[in-house]
């Protein structure tokens, strides 16, 4: 366990600190039938947490991603946000780690705008927050912030703690498995947020 001076929990936002799956869904239906795409909830759940473009890429040509892109991202803000709601234990947690004298750092793939809606509507406050980033790269964020684990639900969560060198815990709210979680390198994996406070 860490000491509480050096405690920072940095987590994931959708699927781990929130259920962003029903408004994600909706939007990226809107975006790819704008402009002549489509798609299954099938196929699109699993992408969850994956950055915008690569998503938007896989059932459009390349010349129509940035637009859709544009249109996905207005139409989260208006439609999506109040379609998300707290992951269950989500407010107990980020309370306790404060209680604690430890500090939060949410790091995701979506941009800036996005996250601080998010939060404000489902009532969570991390002290810092870095947006755009995905996998690998999250782990700039994460050494920027000194942060002490990071939880995620999805592979490119374990593999961003792997990369910052510290440890990753799985969640298995998201469209990734214990076993994907774990080869991914989750040096814990969890069914909920309510197992997280033990571990870091």
């Amino acid at each position: 366990m860490t000491d509480t001076a050096e405690l920072v929990v940095g987590f994931d936002l959708d699927m781990t600190l929130v259920d962003s799956r029903a408004g994600i869904v909706a939007c990226m239906h809107h975006a790819l039938g704008k402009h002549g795409g489509s798609a299954t909830d099938e196929e699109l759940w699993p992408l969850i947490g994956a950055p915008l473009y690569d998503n938007l890429a896989l059932f459009l040509p390349e010349e129509k991603v940035e637009a859709a892109a544009q249109d996905y991202r207005a139409a989260y803000l208006i439609d999506a946000v109040d379609m998300t709601t707290a992951m269950p234990g989500s407010h107990d947690l980020l309370a306790a780690i404060h209680e604690r004298g430890g500090r939060v750092v949410v790091v995701s793939a979506k941009v800036q705008t996005a996250i601080t809606a998010v939060l404000d509507h489902v009532g969570l406050s991390p002290d810092e927050v870095v947006g755009d980033l995905f996998a690998e790269a999250k782990a700039r964020g994460l050494q920027e912030h000194g942060a002490t684990a990071y939880v995620g639900d999805h592979a490119g969560d374990m593999r961003a703690a792997r990369t910052a060198q510290v440890p990753g815990i799985g969640v298995t709210t998201g469209p990734h498995d214990a076993a994907t979680l774990r080869e991914a390198g989750a040096t814990y994996v969890v069914d909920g947020l309510a197992d997280v406070l033990a571990l870091v």
